[in-house]
C-alpha cells in the first residue's frame, strides 16, 4: 500500500459506509443512505472509468414486460410473484422520475409495442387470448388496463398487421440519467473513487475489510450494487447475461416512435436521435453470453443486422455506427436479491435485465436494511 497520510486520511479513514458499484443501484443506495445518515462518511468504489455493466450501456427502456414475456414468467413463478415483480418495475420508474425528473434524463412516454414476425402467428394468438387475463392481473398495479390491441403502422416488414401496446412504457437517455444521478450523489458530499476493483471483503467483529490491488482500508458497513458482477463477492447464485447492441447512423423521415419488443423480448429496439437502436439475440447463444466479457460476436451481430433489414427498416439504406455491449445479471428467478449478507454487508443485484425500472427502488431498499 503505497498511499500517503494525507491519502488515507482523506478518502479511507473513518468510512462509515461503502457502496461497491457507481450504476443505478449503488447511487441510489447512497443517496438514501445520507438521507437517513446526514452526517455519515460515505463512499462509493466504481472499478471502471465510466459505472461498468449496464447502467450506462443499456438501451434505455423504461418498461416493464410485454404479454409474452410476462406469460412465460408465469410458467416459473406464482401469480403473486409476477404481480410483486411488476409492480416494483412500475414503481422504481415513478421512484426515479420523481428523483431526476423528467427532464433531466430526458423521459418519454411514447408507449411499449410487442410486435409479432409472421412466424410468431400461433404466440400473437395466445397472447391475444389472455390479454383481458393479463390486464386483470395487473389492474392492482397500473389502475387502468394496461395492454392493448394495436395496428402495426409503423411500416415493419414480415409481421402481423397487428400488435399489442402498453401506454405506460417510456423511454429514457441512461447517459443523462447517471449524470443527473452523479451530480445529487457529489451534492451531497458522498466521495466517488474509479478505477478502483474491489477484490475481497472481509467481515470482521466491528467492520468490513476492503481489499483492492491499490490499498486496503476498514469501512463499517459494505454494500455490494454490481449486478452481473457479484458473484465472487457475495457467493449468490447469479449469472451474467451479456447483452448487445448496434447503433444505426441517422436515418431520413424516421417514422418508429416508442419502445418495441420481438420473439418474446429477446429483441428490442428503440428511436433515438433519428437512429434506431437495436438489441438482444443472447437466446441464440445462451452459455457464450453468460460472461463477464464485454464483447460482440458474429453470430448475434449478423441476427440483429438481419432483424434490423428485414423486420424493421426494410428496402432502406442503413448504415451501423456503433456497437457495445453489457452484462446484466440474471438467475433462475427474476426476483432481486436484496439481502443482508452478514453483520455488516449487504447486497442488491440480480436485476434480470430490469435495471432502469428497478434499480432505483432496489439501492434504496438495501440502504434500508442497515
Amino acid at each position: 500500500m503505497n498511499l500517503s497520510y494525507w491519502e488515507y486520511k482523506t478518502w479511507l479513514a473513518h468510512i462509515d459506509f461503502t457502496v461497491v458499484g457507481s450504476g443505478i443501484t449503488g447511487l441510489n443506495c447512497v443517496l438514501q443512505l445520507r438521507e437517513r445518515f446526514p452526517n455519515a462518511k460515505i463512499l462509493v468504489l466504481e472499478k471502471g472509468v465510466l459505472p461498468q455493466g449496464a447502467s450506462t450501456k443499456n438501451a434505455g427502456f423504461a418498461c416493464f414486460g410485454s404479454i409474452s414475456e410476462i406469460l412465460d414468467d408465469l410458467k416459473d413463478h406464482t401469480e403473486d410473484e409476477v404481480v410483486n415483480l411488476v409492480n416494483k418495475r412500475w414503481q422504481g420508474i415513478q421512484f426515479l422520475r420523481k428523483t431526476l425528473g423528467d427532464t433531466a434524463m430526458d423521459f418519454q412516454q411514447l408507449g411499449g409495442f410487442e410486435i409479432f414476425s409472421k412466424n410468431d402467428k400461433e404466440l400473437f394468438e395466445s397472447s391475444m387470448a389472455q390479454i383481458d387475463y393479463i390486464n386483470g392481473l395487473l389492474l392492482s398495479v397500473f389502475g387502468q388496463k394496461a395492454f392493448e390491441l394495436h395496428s402495426n403502422t409503423f411500416g415493419f416488414g414480415n409481421c402481423l398487421d397487428q400488435c399489442l401496446v402498453n401506454s405506460l412504457e417510456g423511454q429514457l437517455d441512461p447517459g443523462k440519467m447517471m449524470v443527473a444521478l452523479l451530480k445529487k450523489v457529489r451534492a451531497a458530499n458522498i466521495g466517488i473513487l474509479n478505477g478502483v476493483e474491489v477484490q475481497h471483503l472481509e467481515d470482521k467483529s466491528n467492520s468490513v475489510v476492503v481489499t483492492t490491488p491499490e490499498f486496503e482500508f476498514s469501512s463499517n458497513y459494505v454494500f455490494i450494487a454490481t449486478n452481473g458482477f457479484a458473484a465472487q463477492l457475495t457467493g449468490e447464485k447469479i449469472k451474467p447475461g451479456r447483452a448487445q447492441v448496434l447503433l444505426t447512423k441517422p436515418l431520413e423521415n424516421l417514422k418508429v416512435l416508442g419502445t418495441f419488443h420481438l420473439d418474446r423480448g429477446y429483441s428490442y429496439f428503440r428511436n433515438l436521435d433519428n437512429r434506431i437502436l437495436l438489441g438482444g439475440g443472447r437466446n441464440l447463444d445462451f452459455s457464450g453470453e453468460e460472461t463477464t466479457h464485454f464483447g460482440n460476436t458474429e453470430l448475434i451481430q449478423l441476427h440483429l443486422e438481419k432483424v434490423l433489414t428485414e423486420i424493421i427498416l426494410p428496402k432502406q439504406p442503413i448504415e451501423i455506427d456503433r456497437r457495445w455491449s453489457g452484462i446484466m445479471g440474471v438467475g433462475n428467478s427474476k426476483k432481486p436479491i436484496v439481502k443482508q449478507l452478514s453483520d455488516h454487508m449487504f447486497c442488491g443485484i440480480r436485476l434480470g435485465g430490469m435495471g432502469v425500472a428497478i434499480g432505483s427502488l432496489v439501492g434504496k431498499e438495501m440502504a434500508n436494511l442497515v
